[in-house]
């Protein structure tokens, strides 16, 4: 028989493990020949997606602002955010896993997502 306590500590756990809300964001691949600064004057991110071939990464570029509203709401490797790819006829769940940022301007730089390879 466990007491309350350790039921209270296993229920913590569990409700702690992943944030699920209904985020979305929407990617394009990245044009090839396209320097990451001349993407970032447009208003675009360099992005990757990972994990959702097993070991192949696709190179992504998003709206700065879309990951700047969506930052705002989900935290790194714990928000559950649906990733959707028109061109590759894709979308799945996945995590913010990294957000660089420029040292000296704190402007974001590039993005990660990782989404857990189906099957």
């Amino acid at each position: 028989m466990s007491s309350g306590r350790e039921m209270w500590y296993f229920e913590f756990l569990s409700c702690g493990i992943m944030e699920s809300t209904e985020l979305t964001i929407e990617c394009k691949k990245r044009p090839e020949g396209i320097k990451p600064n001349a993407l970032r004057r447009t208003g675009l991110l360099p992005a990757n997606l990972y994990g959702h071939d097993k070991n192949e990464s696709v190179s992504l570029v998003v709206e700065t602002k879309a990951i700047e509203r969506l930052m705002k709401k989900a935290r790194l490797k714990k928000t559950e955010v649906e990733v959707n790819i028109p061109e590759m006829n894709w979308k799945g769940k996945g995590f913010v896993h990294e957000v660089q940022s420029h040292p000296a301007k704190g402007t974001l730089y590039h993005v990660s997502f990782y989404s857990p390879a189906q099957g």
